[in-house]
């Protein structure tokens, strides 16, 4: 394992704007392939669910929490829009595995990757499935293992950014040993909820422990900030994403409408009254929008807000702080 200082990339990762991109106008933001939509239902804005699958849309695949489709695209293709089904927890272990069989074999989905527990150091009130490692190791060996004989890719646990998650990883894969059985993942689903030095040092770290093994980064997001920081840490960490070949791809937690958002409106793709904002606009490949986000409801809707519209994932979790100095300090990348 090679190891490096990344030096200089920390140093103006912790320069506000430092990598900021200029799409101003009607410059459009860099596209990629690696990028995917968190499907976040709302029962009041049904039609939201389109804007994402649009002409020119950047986003080749999704997931959704849970182990079925989709019924809002069901008219798409797997090849066109391909669905990843997620085991979120232990409750519908024992099933998992022959649903996504099913998938495969009776629907003709070619399902090629899977997602496993969601947080599980978390806790249920925050989003977290919350699994101890012995029992995810089990239900790993049971109801996930197998799938790989199909050809399908295994996601590792997807632990909260916190050191919490670094731990529950380290016994999660022992508990796998003692019951001889490596549980060896084709990739990592990574969280985080802080800057993007945080980020940064955050995946160097995964890398550091785990060579040798994808990133994909499910859930991410800069929570409760101003919209231009929340704006220079979206195009910061695209450009990041795109340029690292072990990051296999990416997928932005804010497809919901501003309103609603439990990490700050100025994260979200969507304004109050439904519009693209410029953090949603670029994520889909587009130029900005200029559309403004706000926490107030959308000025045509007189309802109460769609709040269990984010229930799953994305709350507030506890992120490592980074400072410049800490950031120079510990910010390898393994190759």
């Amino acid at each position: 394992m090679q190891l490096f200082v990344a030096a200089t990339i920390a140093i103006s990762a912790c320069l506000p704007g430092a990598l900021s991109l200029d799409v101003s106008g009607s410059t459009k933001f860099q596209s990629s392939s690696k990028r995917g939509l968190i499907y976040i239902s709302s029962s009041e804005h049904p039609s939201d669910s389109q804007i994402w699958v649009e002409a020119g849309s950047d986003l080749t695949w999704y997931y959704n929490y849970g182990s079925t489709p989709t019924d809002a695209y069901s008219n798409r293709s797997q090849a066109n829009f391909k669905f990843i089904p997620m085991l979120w927890g232990s409750s519908n272990s024992s099933s998992f595995a022959s649903g996504v069989k099913s998938l495969i074999q009776d629907q003709g989905r070619n399902i090629t990757h899977v997602l496993t527990f969601n947080e599980p150091d978390g806790s249920t009130p925050t989003g977290g499935s919350d699994i101890d490692p012995a029992t995810a190791a089990s239900i790993w060996i049971d109801d996930v293992e197998p799938l790989s004989e199909l050809g399908v890719k295994l996601g590792a646990p997807a632990v909260t950014g916190s050191n919490s998650g670094m731990t529950w990883w380290s016994e999660f894969f022992g508990n796998c040993s003692l019951l001889k059985t490596n549980c060896t993942p084709d990739f990592i689903p990574i969280h985080w909820y802080g800057d993007f030095a945080g980020l940064a040092s955050h995946i160097g770290q995964v890398v550091e422990a785990y060579p040798n093994t994808s990133i994909w980064v499910t859930e991410y997001a800069l929570q409760d900030a101003s919209l231009s920081d929340s704006q220079s840490f979206f195009q910061t960490s695209a450009e990041y994403f795109d340029r690292i070949d072990y990051i296999e791809r990416y997928s932005y937690f804010g497809s919901f409408r501003s309103s609603v958002s439990n990490i700050g409106p100025n994260a979200a793709m969507l304004t109050q009254d439904g519009k693209l904002t410029d953090i949603g606009s670029w994520y889909l490949g587009g130029a900005a929008t200029g559309n403004v986000p706000s926490s107030s409801n959308s000025s045509d809707s007189s309802s109460s807000s769609d709040s269990s519209s984010i229930l799953w994932g994305g709350r507030r979790h506890s992120v490592k702080a980074v400072t410049a100095a800490t950031a120079l300090a510990v910010f390898v990348f393994a190759f």
